[in-house]
């Protein structure tokens, strides 16, 4: 608790590749990289603003090293910092963007994948960063507000989201956290009917409840996967799994995904 979790690629290496290596023998055919907030304005509440190179190259080659037989996809998630409320400006994302994209390319990632976005502005800033680097680039926003939780936190609906990212270029677009796999059918079937990209989804393991004043999710393995047919039939491109989930997970969701194939 307190230390930056992408630092970890420097300073415990061999850990971060065993969680990689765990999800490759679990049957993931792809896995992500530990970069998620590993751009310079994350890394800079942690003194680490001019490590990014650093970072991001060796989180891509240890889960490449790990991979086994998967893609390996890099992580990019936002910024932590609100362009609506001019925390940052738009070329200081650009250019936090622009720096880790290079690095992950440098590393030898298969695609990029923009995660966890709530702010649609913001997206499409990373989106413009990201295809620079000539790679896949995939887009994902975070649905989790409003009545029925499928808006972002800056009110984003997934129609909206879906249009605009496959307009601005995009090769997949997508959800991820907010929900668990059961509401994320919905938010599945909404963004099909507004684009005709790939479709990314990777929920949660239900939604996240405090227990004894630590996080706990109650769907199991098994559960999740229960709705891997389903999230198929939505129209899903890739099915994976976010918060709460674990590699006992993805076996449960590719044995399910591969009855259903």
């Amino acid at each position: 608790m307190g230390e930056c979790p992408d630092a970890w690629n420097l300073s415990h290496p061999e850990e971060v590749a065993g969680v990689a290596r765990r999800y490759g023998e679990a049957g993931s055919r792809v896995i992500l990289t530990n970069t998620f907030r590993a751009n310079s304005i994350s890394l800079a509440a942690y003194g680490l603003a001019g490590c990014v190179s650093e970072i991001n190259r060796a989180g891509v080659e240890l889960s490449k090293k790990a991979a086994i037989s998967a893609l390996v996809f890099a992580s990019m998630g936002p910024s932590g910092k609100l362009l609506a409320a001019g925390e940052v400006t738009e070329a200081e994302l650009f250019d936090a963007f622009r720096a880790q994209a290079e690095a992950l390319a440098a590393g030898g990632a298969d695609a990029l994948l923009l995660e966890t976005f709530s702010e649609l502005e913001e997206a499409l800033i990373a989106l413009r960063a990201a295809r620079a680097k000539d790679l896949p680039v995939i887009v994902s926003f975070a649905f989790d507000t409003g009545k029925n939780k499928d808006r972002t936190m800056t009110g984003l609906t997934p129609e909206r989201a879906a249009k605009a990212i496959t307009e601005a270029g995009a090769d997949a677009v997508g959800a991820n956290c907010g929900v668990g796999i059961e509401q994320c059918v919905e938010l599945c079937r909404r963004m099909r009917a507004a684009t005709h990209l790939p479709l990314w989804m990777k929920p949660n393991a239900g939604l996240p409840e405090v227990v004894d004043g630590a996080v706990a999710y109650r769907v199991t393995a098994q559960q999740f996967a229960s709705f891997v047919p389903s999230l198929s039939d939505a129209g899903a491109s890739f099915i994976g799994g976010c918060c709460g989930t674990n590699p006992e997970f993805i076996r449960a969701a590719a044995s399910a995904f591969s009855r259903c194939a």
